[in-house]
């Protein structure tokens, strides 16, 4: 008697994509609808949660862009964990108008779980900032969704020799400073940008947006036939990051959210025939786990090869 063909293995969770730009790493989950998270570790923040992988407890903060689920379902949960793990206290970052059902929401968990959680929440407003580590502040923008929602700019701040004190001698400044002057000025420079879930705006050409080293914007639709659904569900079209990459002047552009019904492959033949080949090379897709992981072992090849030799 022939046996009965077994069930198939339960379906796994995807895996986290991840990419390197110097010195920042990219990783995280993002599926339109579904679930979206994007971390960068070395900033100890998560744009959005999603469903909280286990590796985004490790950020102090997440910021929020918007309440819909697939971006804010799980911040109880990071609140949780951070403290079951004595991590220490988790911050969410939201838009000034989330702050109350945020507290709503972890007052419904001190009736489910009879205990309460410690928790940070703090509202933002466009152009409002927080300082996030050392020299480090993110900065809210305003954008264009179905609900009320922020983008994000992590800017370094860094403090800089006025131009007119530039090449004198060390002993004049020093004296210059002695006497009350000041000689340095802060400047801004912006590291990432994370939109969130948006329609084209205004704000892809504030200077902070259009000069961050790393650009991440969603893409929800990308096929060509697609654009007035992306305009229903105010959301970014393929049409639109062909516009992005003229004005961006990131390194790398991080596309997210992208459907589960286009495939990977698919996607990324659009985007060969739609950017032009000038900007082709900087724009990637966070879930294609192939091309990043040869993006990624190219980058280490390189970092380990022997310096050439001296003529």
């Amino acid at each position: 008697m022939i046996p009965p063909q077994p069930p198939p293995p339960p379906p796994r969770r995807p895996q986290l994509g991840f990419l390197v730009v110097p010195p920042y790493r990219v990783q995280g989950l993002s599926i339109a609808g579904e679930e979206t998270v994007v971390q960068v570790p070395e900033m100890d923040l998560c744009f959005d949660i999603g469903r909280c992988p286990r590796s985004a407890l490790s950020s102090k903060f997440v910021a929020l862009t918007h309440g819909h689920m697939d971006h804010a379902a799980s911040f109880a949960y990071y609140f949780s964990q951070r403290q079951f793990q004595g991590m220490g206290v988790g911050t969410l970052v939201c838009p000034q108008a989330l702050v109350q059902p945020v507290h709503n929401v972890m007052r419904g968990w001190i009736d489910l779980e009879a205990q309460r959680t410690p928790y940070e929440v703090l509202g933002m407003g466009p152009d409002d900032e927080i300082e996030i580590k050392n020299n480090l502040v993110l900065r809210a923008f305003a954008t264009l969704h179905t609900v009320p929602s922020i983008g994000y700019v992590v800017l370094e701040r860094r403090s800089k020799l006025r131009p007119e004190f530039v090449g004198l001698p060390q002993e004049k400044l020093v004296e210059l400073k002695q006497q009350g002057q000041s000689i340095t000025q802060t400047i801004d420079v912006p590291q990432i940008c994370y939109t969130g879930d948006t329609m084209w705006g205004p704000f892809f050409d504030r200077p902070d947006v259009r000069q961050a080293k790393i650009l991440i914007t969603e893409c929800t639709f990308i096929e060509p036939g697609h654009r007035s659904r992306a305009a229903v569900g105010k959301h970014l079209h393929l049409d639109d990051i062909v516009e992005l990459v003229k004005i961006s002047q990131a390194e790398t552009i991080v596309l997210t959210h992208l459907s589960r019904r286009t495939h990977i492959g698919q996607a990324q033949k659009w985007l060969d025939e739609a950017i032009p080949s000038e900007h082709r090379h900087r724009v990637v897709l966070l879930m294609d786990h192939r091309a990043n992981k040869a993006r990624y072992d190219q980058q280490t090849a390189e970092a380990s090869a022997p310096p050439p030799p001296e003529e």
